[in-house]
């Protein structure tokens, strides 16, 4: 039994050599990891940035945004970040940093290096969840923009299309859609609408808003920009009538009157009056990381652009 006892210590000291090994290698692999991690953290960052400057038509320097954006999200050492595949729709950021070992010297290793890449594309919006239920006509667009992107912050008044002073749009009779404010149909018991670049919109007729709409959905809408459809034609009349839906274009709600208690404006003063129903604000050039709506490289740019990781 003596003689058993001693081969056994003898086998255990001679395994604790390659477990110890083992052990002080998985402490370098786990700390590359989380090298890794933050590498990538920092990439997604950086390609993310580089593509919102892009869609909002000024890219700046990619390199220096890309750099920046690396080493900050990262704990210590010195990363190299470099900016390929740059289009009009797509940019990728690839960073590496290498990371001392701890142990992996003993076995010659003194070093490794972390890699990580993020490919971001971008385009206009072609389709999600409209949460504000209205929508204006590509001529109520141009109207607004003068036909350009938008670039300007000053508020303007736009009234409703019965109500609307851009004769130019609505027409002799003052209305595209005769019953129709531009209110759509939302989806049971919401204040949302599903939309889609060439789909037909069904009009919520009358000046009044969508019966899912709460006084609560529009108290959100304060402040903020939504997406909007734009229609590009209409058919019919009252709960008959239909929008076809060209793009989709941002806008900054500063104000509303839709009668009863929607009513908002931080000056006091409703942007309108009586009978009439407007909302105010402008169109803005917007970027959005939000998965409610898809994008397409070639869908039309009325300033909103849609942003996304795909690898």
């Amino acid at each position: 039994m003596n003689d058993e006892r001693g081969a056994s210590g003898v086998i255990v000291a001679l395994l604790m050599v390659p477990l110890l090994a083992f052990g002080a290698i998985s402490i370098d692999i786990a700390g590359l990891y989380v090298k890794k991690q933050q590498l990538q953290t920092g990439t997604d960052a950086a390609a993310l940035a580089i593509a919102a400057d892009c869609a909002r038509g000024a890219c700046g320097t990619p390199s220096t945004t890309a750099q920046n954006l690396v080493v900050s999200n990262l704990a210590y050492g010195s990363p190299t970040a470099t900016v390929s595949n740059l289009t009009s729709s797509r940019v990728t950021v690839s960073a590496a940093v290498a990371r001392p070992n701890l142990f992996g010297g003993a076995i010659k290793i003194a070093s490794s290096t972390a890699h990580a890449k993020s490919t971001v594309q971008w385009g206009g919006p072609t389709g999600g969840t409209a949460l504000l239920p209205l929508a204006f006509s590509w001529c109520e667009w141009q109207q607004q923009t003068g036909g350009a992107q938008p670039s300007g912050t000053t508020a303007r008044t736009i009234y409703l299309s019965k109500t609307s002073g851009t004769s130019d749009c609505t027409g002799p009779s003052n209305n595209l859609v005769p019953g129709g404010f531009g209110w759509l149909t939302t989806t049971a018991g919401t204040c949302k609408t599903t939309t889609q670049i060439g789909s037909i919109l069904n009009s919520d007729p009358g000046n009044s808003v969508p019966s899912g709409c709460t006084t609560t959905d529009f108290v959100a809408f304060q402040n903020t920009t939504v997406l909007l459809p734009i229609f590009d034609s209409q058919t019919g009349t009252g709960s008959g009538a239909t929008y076809r839906v060209y793009a989709y274009a941002a806008f900054q709600i500063t104000g509303y009157h839709f009668g009863g208690q929607y009513n908002w404006s931080p000056s006091g003063a409703d942007p309108c009056t009586g009978n009439n129903r407007c909302i105010r604000g402008y169109f803005t050039r917007m970027v959005s990381l939000s998965e409610v709506f898809t994008y397409g490289a070639t869908a039309p740019q009325l300033g909103a652009s849609v942003v996304k990781i795909t690898s």
